[in-house]
């Protein structure tokens, strides 16, 4: 494979779910889900004693191809662990959307993964290149968050990881304004390199009002999509991060207007009482794009 220039493309992720990498039972279910993405999970959800075993059975479930057209990432263990290696060599396979990093340190340590990534992909015969997905999970992959999305050409996306992030320094989970101030943060950074930002996982599988209201406000700040732990929150997530019928609409009608006075040497001009610039057609191209991958009713 030639050196990367340019970032894998990733379809869309509305909802992402994660799946224990040692729990073979469940991975056809999984791809018979709604979910956009499926989410392997080596690290957190497999015991020590069971990597071994999860990571061949893994390979084998990736190397059959039977997974409904997902999606698919994979998270590894961490960069600093002796399972990192063997892990990305086992599951850099044709089909294979994304590495997810854990606990990320800095852009070296995405350097250094992406170089692993690469070995990888010669070895195993692939011939698209395999995005990072960067973990957001320590108050110092935070501060240096629009480096981490910066590091390499690999990297498609940020996600934040709540539990890691928040837990060991007694964050309270549910605080809007802290929520809000973190996601910020991810969100820029993410746009300052031209990635995506995801949202993180929701423990509280009972309360599913909740959860629509942490996917419809990490929405509100353009997040692409947010992580699913229990299937009852995929419809979820594909409906709070897909346009709306009024909002293709309206995108439409920005479009169609701004091409027109923009040709017309306008640099501002009234769309339905509301005043647009470049900027806004910007925008309403990107969420008809969205629309059109997700071949949405009056996308075209």
């Amino acid at each position: 494979m030639e050196h990367l220039t340019e970032r894998p493309v990733i379809p869309p992720m509305r909802s992402k779910l994660f799946v224990p990498g040692s729990r073979e039972e469940l991975f056809a279910k999984a791809s018979a889900s709604a979910a956009d993405a499926l989410s392997f999970d080596l690290e957190d959800a497999v015991a020590p004693n069971r990597k071994d075993a999860a990571r061949e059975m893994l390979a084998g479930f990736l190397h059959g191809g039977a997974h409904g057209g997902k999606v698919i990432v994979v998270r590894v263990n961490g960069i600093d662990t002796p399972h990192f290696a063997p892990d990305v060599a086992a599951v850099a396979l044709p089909g294979t959307h994304m590495i997810n990093l854990p606990m990320i340190r800095d852009a070296a340590e995405v350097v250094q993964a992406a170089e692993v990534l690469e070995k990888a992909e010669r070895d195993n015969g692939v011939t698209q290149p395999i995005g990072i997905l960067c973990n957001i999970e320590t108050p110092r992959a935070l501060r240096l968050a629009h480096e981490i999305a910066a590091a390499h050409p690999r990297v498609t996306g940020l996600q934040i990881g709540y539990a890691d992030l928040l837990e060991p320094y007694g964050f309270d989970r549910m605080d809007a304004a802290m929520l809000a101030h973190v996601r910020m943060e991810i969100r820029l950074a993410a746009a300052e390199a031209g990635v995506a930002a995801y949202d993180g996982a929701f423990a509280k599988v009972d309360q599913l009002d909740a959860y629509r209201a942490e996917a419809a406000a990490a929405r509100r700040m353009g997040y692409a999509g947010k992580s699913c732990i229990h299937p009852t929150q995929i419809a979820l997530a594909n409906e709070v991060f897909q346009p709306t019928p009024a909002e293709i609409a309206r995108a439409k009608r920005v479009v169609e207007v701004g091409r027109e006075q923009i040709a017309a040497g306008m640099g501002a001009f009234l769309v339905d009482g509301s005043m647009v610039d470049a900027p806004f057609v910007v925008g309403a191209e990107m969420l008809l794009d969205l629309a059109r991958k997700l071949r949405l009713p009056g996308a075209d």
